[in-house]
């Protein structure tokens, strides 16, 4: 596989702490904006880190779950904002404990099949973690949620997955960390979120089985705390070494525009996807 993770330029945007009390919506509109502008050749490669308070973020197939108003009655219940993602998978959870990392390559010279870039990611973390590098192992959880190829998991207990979007010659893949905190806790909001909004009825599309005990934060399993922010300075901090140079900085005044447009399209999205009832 090509090296991907050198670059001449590397821009990093970190929204790890100024996005918290922000929309998940408003991440995935930052990564539309970033797709078109790296893959229209306006932006070099580009790596976004970004943490929300609690918010459960489902899948297009959660959203046609049989008792999916009871399901997000209960995430409010506890807690936790439900709204739809734009790019695949299921219901994750997103909480000040897990650190989500973008990173966002252009296709303009050459096509990134779908696995490249689940492997470009993988690539990532582990030189990221170069302490388990050697145990981070990359097949599907079952009983996890958001079952995927890709899930990444230490001694069989999942602690990240990764999903990916394309548009206009960019691609974004986009991976969920669980550093801090307890993944039983999480996953066990998501077994109760299917169990409501199921109620044991059989449905064509298969949803997840949750078993809580196959999830775990990066803490829980290396036996040690590990911060968020720790994590995100030693990222810049690996950026740096893989890059000729570091570009950081927010989007740019000509950017916002653009931001500003994909942000409204999202907005308008899940609004549609999660009517909001009287």
């Amino acid at each position: 596989m090509k090296d991907y993770l050198h670059q001449k330029v590397w821009r990093f945007i970190d929204q790890s702490m100024s996005g918290v009390d922000r929309s998940p919506l408003e991440s995935f509109a930052a990564d539309d904006t970033l797709c078109q502008l790296v893959g229209q050749g306006q932006s070099p490669a580009s790596v976004r880190t970004w943490v929300h308070n609690d918010s459960v973020v489902l899948g297009i197939q959660d959203h046609r779950l049989p008792h999916i108003k009871e399901g997000m009655d209960l995430l409010s219940s506890r807690g936790y904002a439900p709204i739809v993602r734009n790019s695949g998978g299921l219901a994750v959870v997103l909480d000040p404990g897990v650190l989500n990392i973008s990173l966002i390559l252009s296709e303009q010279e050459e096509r990134i099949d779908i696995n490249t870039g689940y492997e470009i990611m993988v690539e990532l973390i582990k030189s990221l973690f170069p302490q388990v590098a050697d145990q981070i192992e990359a097949y599907e959880i079952v009983g996890s949620y958001c079952p995927g190829s890709y899930d990444l998991s230490i001694n069989g207990k999942k602690f990240a997955g990764i999903s990916q979007r394309r548009m206009r010659q960019g691609i974004a893949v986009q991976i969920y960390l669980c550093v801090e905190g307890s993944g039983v806790e999480r996953a066990a909001l998501i077994k109760d979120f299917y169990q409501i909004s199921l109620r044991g009825e059989q449905t064509k599309f298969h949803y997840p089985d949750i078993k809580p005990e196959v999830m775990a934060s990066l803490s829980e399993l290396l036996g040690e705390e590990i911060t968020v922010q720790q994590t995100v300075i030693e990222l810049q901090n690996l950026l740096a070494l893989l890059s000729d140079q570091l570009a950081i900085g927010q989007f740019q005044e000509e950017e916002i525009e653009l931001y500003s447009f994909y942000l409204k399209r999202v907005f308008e999205r899940n609004q549609s996807m999660l009517p909001i009832d009287e």
